[in-house]
């Protein structure tokens, strides 16, 4: 039986930006992938953005330059692009469409499968439970990381996003079970992209990583596919390996940028600040392809980085993630002036799955009251901050004192870490009664009192704590 062969097209009409429009094609459909061919130079590849009648319009992943119409024919491949999935992508270093980076073999001898996924059905989900432990004691406290959550990083040019992306990806743990990682920067600069190599080298090493690595020189177009084929590789390490896998994403706004830059070269009409008016429906079909299925044993859980413009939490980028995502960490700029890493900013952060998450039989019994009870003493401490500007420090009470005594050791004691370091749950809930120990008794009212009777004893008996005894308020 002959094999039947793809027909070549040479009828290219126009070349315009990194879009090829290609007359006379017939039977193109949308995200079918594409072979260039020219003459005197190697092949390069691209994806059907737009098929009408016999006209095709082709985004190329390797650029535009240097391409003659006259010389050139593309030939479509009848399907979407499809990515080998396996093992063999673990501990590999590869480009943002999957092209190896490290020097070694091709990625081959998996299952083939489209990058574009699936929604997971919604009656097969299994609702997000058990923590993903970062090793990051503000993250692990106040906003865990459940498996099958979506948990987006928010922050703004200059701060340590990708450094904080990068020890969560070198630290994150799923409780011994088998786990993997995989890391999809996009538009990075040559130095952040070496500096994430060296701090994910130990995972890498161990084969529970997987990178790609898509550089702020590179093409535009290769950026809309990093996130999709990290996410292919991840589902399939996910549900058909029974792996637990974190994806990392960074810069999700260079990616939002990048749809923008092509939804311009396509000449589409722009909606809010001149995205496409399809940039929530696009991010949905990323944000939203991580979970639990009943019947397997993997999970996929997300972490996105995103930079705010200006640290506008308005801006359509942040704006429609929120929308999509299950709670957000915030990164200050004023914590980051003040020297501390990470700078989580604590009350504008929130984990809406952790109390599927964290708690008892799944952290430890004391999590979520002291984790209530640290966010609570955090906005009394800012109130009294605000306080004490209008009407000035010496006109503060005793209370206030400690609640901006408990702020400071929270900074200092619970928050501030190396980007190296990695804390344990059992060591990160020990600072925060630490950094509780700054109050009196009385005050911890969202903490049983056998809790507190057995972190200081001799406090049970008088909800005021005794006068001068190491414990909560008496200088322990």
């Amino acid at each position: 039986m002959t094999e039947w062969v793809r027909p070549r097209f040479t009828g290219i009409e126009q070349v315009r930006g990194p879009l090829l429009v290609v007359r006379g094609v017939r039977g193109v459909g949308w995200d079918e992938f594409a072979t260039i061919t020219m003459a005197g130079g190697p092949p390069r590849h691209g994806l059907v953005l737009e098929a009408d009648r016999d006209l095709a319009v082709v985004q190329v992943l390797e650029g535009t330059a240097g391409i003659d119409p006259a010389g050139t024919a593309v030939e479509f491949a009848g399907s979407p692009l499809r990515i080998e999935v396996g093992t063999q992508w673990l501990g590999r270093v590869c480009s943002g469409r999957g092209v190896p980076r490290d020097g070694g073999p091709p990625l081959t001898g998996g299952t083939s499968v489209p990058v574009t996924g699936l929604p997971i059905n919604p009656a097969a989900r299994r609702p997000p439970a058990e923590p993903v432990l970062t090793g990051i004691s503000a993250i692990d406290e106040l906003t865990t990381l459940v498996r099958g959550q979506k948990l987006p990083i928010f922050s703004v040019a200059g701060l340590p996003h990708l450094e904080l992306a990068g020890q969560i990806a070198a630290q994150a743990q799923a409780g011994g079970e088998p786990f993997s990682v995989v890391f999809a920067a996009m538009g990075v600069t040559s130095a952040d992209a070496d500096a994430i190599r060296a701090r994910l080298e130990e995972r890498s090493a161990a084969g529970e990583l997987v990178l790609l690595l898509n550089l702020a020189d590179e093409p535009v177009i290769e950026r809309i596919l990093t996130p999709r084929i990290a996410l292919t590789v991840a589902e399939h390490l996910a549900f058909s390996l029974g792996r637990h896998v974190l994806v990392v994403m960074a810069d999700m706004t260079s990616y939002c940028e990048a749809l923008r830059e092509v939804s311009a070269a396509r000449g589409e009409l722009p909606a809010r600040r001149a995205y496409p008016g399809y940039l929530y429906s696009d991010l949905a079909s990323l944000y939203e392809r991580c979970g639990r299925i009943a019947g397997l044993p993997g999970s996929l859980t997300q972490v996105p980085v995103l930079t705010m413009p200006a640290g506008d939490i308005t801006h359509p980028v942040p704006d429609l993630t929120g929308y999509i995502t299950e709670g957000q960490i915030v990164l200050s700029a004023d914590l980051h002036a003040r020297g501390v890493y990470p700078p989580v900013d604590a009350l504008s952060s929130l984990s809406r799955l952790m109390r599927g998450g964290a708690g008892p039989g799944r952290t430890r019994e004391d999590h979520l009251d002291v984790a209530a009870q640290t966010v609570a003493a955090l906005a009394v401490a800012r109130r009294v901050r605000e306080l004490s500007e209008l009407i000035g420090a010496a006109a503060l009470s005793e209370s206030d004192l400690r609640y901006q005594r408990l702020a400071q050791a929270f900074e200092t004691i619970l928050m501030s870490q190396g980007p190296a370091e990695s804390r344990s749950l059992d060591e990160t809930l020990g600072l925060a009664w630490r950094v509780l120990a700054e109050l009196p008794s009385r005050e911890l009212t969202m903490v049983s009192p056998a809790a507190i009777s057995a972190r200081y004893p001799g406090t049970a008996a008088d909800p005021a704590g005794p006068a001068g005894q190491s414990g909560p308020g008496g200088g322990g």
